[in-house]
């Protein structure tokens, strides 16, 4: 793995969960942290941010006549889906006043969604050999 994959795999990882934990605040009223979380959330846009320049350093300009890599659109796609469970499990346990079945549904879900999310590079990578 080079090393810029491993930081874009570390600032996405962080910077994600940083945006996540800020909407968070927001967007629960019993907290009153809207105007925190609102910084919170920037802070965490601006640590995604810092993955562009990596990204087109190590990926310089597409030739036009170059073919789609499916397993990157594959890999895109399974971490969006992870995510998007990952983001109801804890939607689940979170919001409201959850009983004991929510929050064994939500945790349950959102490992699952987790373990979606931390394979997708080994996928990526089985996919990058096989072609």
């Amino acid at each position: 793995m080079k090393k810029e994959t491993l930081l874009e795999i570390i600032l996405g990882t962080t910077g994600g969960l940083i945006f996540a934990i800020g909407l968070t605040m927001c967007l629960i009223p019993e907290w009153n942290l809207f105007t925190p979380g609102v910084v919170v959330s920037i802070i965490g846009f601006i640590v995604l941010l810092f993955i562009i320049p990596i990204y087109r350093k190590q990926n310089p300009k597409k030739v036009k006549n170059q073919k789609t890599d499916w397993g990157l659109v594959l890999t895109w796609t399974i971490g969006i889906v992870g995510s998007l469970i990952m983001g109801f499990g804890m939607s689940k346990i979170m919001v409201g006043s959850p009983d004991k079945i929510d929050l064994i549904i939500g945790m349950l879900t959102g490992i699952v969604g987790f373990l979606i999310c931390a394979l997708n590079y080994p996928v990526y990578a089985y996919l990058k050999s096989n072609n």
